[in-house]
């Protein structure tokens, strides 16, 4: 056989492998369990089914025709609050009703490097992700209050930005959240650019696969809190790039030193919310892959401070991930954390935002949590692409399965025509959401709904203390013979 036959064999033979390497990937593993079946206080936990190199379903991004909008639950009403915009990821309202939105992507080279960087990065970009970053802050104004922002404004684009996301603001400061650092600006409502030089307020762990870094203040503006994602799936390149990651911190704004790490064990957590009865904080949090299309949900949960939810050694408080080859931390089984309520495996859930009063989407969506799920890539059929409500009962506890708001997203062909991507409220009580693929903040209402009631926090009080024992130790007496003894078991 000539060397030229033998090379054209090879190749053949190369490109047939590759072929079914690829075809095996995309075909994915079928899922057996709906998203409902996966969310909830209770979500099914399957049994793991352990993937090398995860399947994929990629929606492609195709975007809107003119006049097409969200399908809006019954009740509901969707229109383009704005359009035109790049890759829009957080919207912040501020107290004068002006909407900011931080136009951003990850950073360069944030997929790792060799073939499943590669292939990584490849599946991004084909879901609409990993471009070049618009690092730029956009201010929108709906001056004459038709629902429709009339006024686009560039606050900053490029210098000091880098893949900014969280963004919060108090007393005449702007904070934003870069991959690798909280930044703070002077800037006074209703300016329309921001010229000084922005003040370092912590560093963050720069980059990594989860690179948003999102942001919420107290209530009195002295404390800020920020989600930091894991640079990984599960631990895979070492504990040691994890450091800092896979956590929420807080800083005390009134004094100087370090920030403390407030909760840990959280692979992704994204949206930060004040729930307004417990006023607990709370986060949407994406758990990890390669464990089947089934598993493990995503979920939403209370945060207390010192809290840990296990990742990367245990999911849902009482499931170990032998994958992991770093040692756990001593007697993690007695302190991690079940998440409160499911959202479905693989759904990336991001924005979330509380009803706390004053919203105008009806009865049936107050008292509860709005969440953004951004969909799914690795999951056949795909999950996400939607924007849910959670009830909350009064005393500030999930109830039921998430309710659709907005779908329409996933196209019955597999492609996508946006991603919901994070979720705030208006000043008039409308709920924006923004479309980082499709470019568009979308503002939902309830036509004539009356401002929802304002949620009054629980209080309750204190159990006085015991100063002295008040029972009888002689009602026990004669409850066992004198000869009786108590038998092991």
């Amino acid at each position: 056989m000539s060397t030229k036959r033998k090379l054209l064999v090879a190749l053949s033979v190369f490109l047939l492998v590759l072929g079914g390497f690829v075809f095996w990937i995309w075909r994915g593993t079928p899922a057996e369990h709906t998203t409902d079946e996966l969310s909830g206080k209770d979500p099914v936990i399957v049994e793991a089914k352990k993937e090398v190199i995860p399947s994929v379903t990629i929606a492609r991004p195709v975007g809107w025709a003119a006049g097409e909008t969200p399908v809006p639950a019954k009740g509901l009403e969707v229109k383009r609050f704005a359009e035109g915009l790049t890759h829009p990821r957080v919207i912040y309202t501020l107290p004068n009703g002006d909407v900011i939105v931080a136009e951003a992507d990850s950073p360069v080279s944030n997929m790792g490097g060799g073939i499943v960087g590669w292939l990584a990065e490849k599946l991004m970009k084909r879901a609409g992700s990993n471009t070049d970053s618009p690092d730029t802050l956009l201010l929108l104004r709906d001056g004459n209050g038709d629902g429709v922002a009339e006024q686009k404004f560039t606050l900053l684009t490029g210098k000091h930005l880098a893949s900014p996301s969280g963004l919060a603001w108090a007393d005449d400061r702007l904070y934003v959240g870069n991959h690798d650092a909280v930044i703070v600006f002077d800037y006074k409502l209703g300016e329309t650019a921001i010229a000084g030089d922005p003040r370092k307020v912590m560093d963050l762990p720069a980059a990594g696969n989860h690179w948003m870094r999102n942001l919420v203040l107290s209530a009195d503006g002295n404390r800020l809190y920020v989600a930091v994602g894991s640079s990984s799936n599960i631990g895979e390149n070492g504990m040691e790039l994890e450091k800092g990651r896979a956590a929420i911190w807080e800083k005390d704004l009134t004094k100087d030193g370090f920030p403390r790490q407030f909760a840990q064990g959280l692979r992704n957590p994204n949206g930060l919310a004040w729930n307004p009865a417990t006023e607990e904080l709370w986060t949407t949090v994406n758990e990890r892959d390669q464990l089947g299309p089934d598993l493990v949900p995503d979920y939403l949960t209370n945060v207390p401070v010192g809290a840990h939810y296990g990742w990367p050694w245990i999911y849902w408080k009482k499931y170990t991930d032998d994958r992991v080859k770093a040692p756990p931390p001593e007697y993690i089984d007695d302190f991690v954390r079940k998440p409160e309520y499911g959202l479905g495996a693989h759904v990336a859930a991001l924005g979330l935002a509380f009803d706390v009063g004053g919203e105008r989407l009806g009865a049936n969506f107050s008292s509860g949590a709005f969440i953004a799920r951004h969909g799914s890539w690795n999951r056949t059929p795909p999950a996400g692409y939607d924007v849910v409500f959670i009830k909350f009962d009064a005393n500030g506890n999930p109830l039921g399965l998430p309710v659709p708001v907005l779908t329409g997203f996933l196209k019955d062909n597999g492609d996508t025509r946006g991603r919901p991507t994070w979720v705030a409220f208006a000043r008039d009580g409308a709920l924006l959401v923004s479309d980082d693929t499709g470019g568009i903040i979308w503002r939902v209402v309830a036509p004539g709904a009356a401002p929802s009631p304002a949620i009054k926090p629980v209080k309750v009080g204190s159990l006085p203390p015991r100063r002295q024992l008040d029972g009888d130790p002689a009602q026990y007496k004669g409850a066992f013979e004198p000869d009786q003894k108590v038998r092991e078991q």
